[in-house]
């Protein structure tokens, strides 16, 4: 990777105070407290990994519940959690919130940000590598501005998106590990996947150019793990 643990985390940090000075706090006591609640229940279990699954991250874990009716939710790298007030409908309660707060923070143990920051230096070298080599060889100016098109379409579908279909998918994985580890059941995390399929009304994108896998093959996977992550589930 081209970015050091240190960078990332520096990057989460800048992210996570523009989150807080650009967003509207929710003052929803109830809110917050779900959120707190199940994020230190899921911090913890990510602080002790099972049979070396990940690398414990030692962070200064951080929350913040956002006030706009938008069903989201993230794990800056650091530690830094937070969570859109239009994600409650779907998450119904501590289990379904388990479900989404365990995903996200898997993205960060497997330092997902960091591949991506990666991902950006080495198409931002590749790109001006090749603007060096048209201008050069002025022979070739005529086809910039087609190898600059096949050059983005490559770094959009040939590399970038099937990575992050790989990364959503090891989240999803070590995300259900992580809400089993923290006393929620798993298979949750199915049932929210559910609900959040019904209130998809967008067309869904061929599964070879989504940067998610489709809510179908997602549920799919998710089953397939469940018996995985049960194997670490002990009701608190």
């Amino acid at each position: 990777m081209l970015v050091s643990e240190e960078e990332e985390r520096q990057a989460g940090l800048l992210a996570f105070h523009q989150v807080r000075t650009q967003e509207p706090p929710s003052h929803d006591a109830a809110a917050n407290e779900l959120v707190e609640r199940v994020s230190r229940r899921i911090a913890a279990a990510a602080e002790a990994p099972p049979d070396n699954l990940w690398k414990a991250p030692h962070y200064r874990w951080e929350f913040e519940v956002i006030d706009k009716r938008i069903p989201n939710a993230g794990c800056l790298p650091g530690g830094k959690i937070y969570v859109y007030t239009g994600l409650l409908p779907i998450t119904q309660d501590d289990a379904g919130m388990a479900a989404v707060i365990g995903h996200e923070v898997a993205h960060a143990l497997a330092r997902h940000g960091a591949e991506r920051m990666s991902d950006k230096k080495a198409v931002s070298i590749a790109a001006a590598a090749a603007v060096v080599a048209l201008a050069v060889n002025s022979r070739t100016s005529a086809l910039a501005p087609a190898t600059m098109v096949a050059l983005g379409a490559g770094a959009k579908y040939g590399i970038l998106l099937p990575m992050s279909r790989t990364q959503e998918s090891e989240a999803d994985r070590i995300g259900l590990i992580l809400m089993a580890l923290a006393g929620y059941d798993p298979n949750e995390a199915v049932n929210v996947w559910e609900r959040m399929r019904l209130i998809d009304k967008g067309p869904n994108p061929p599964i070879w150019a989504s940067t998610h896998p489709s809510d179908e093959q997602r549920i799919k996977d998710l089953k397939a793990w469940v018996p995985e992550a049960m194997k670490y589930y002990h009701p608190q």
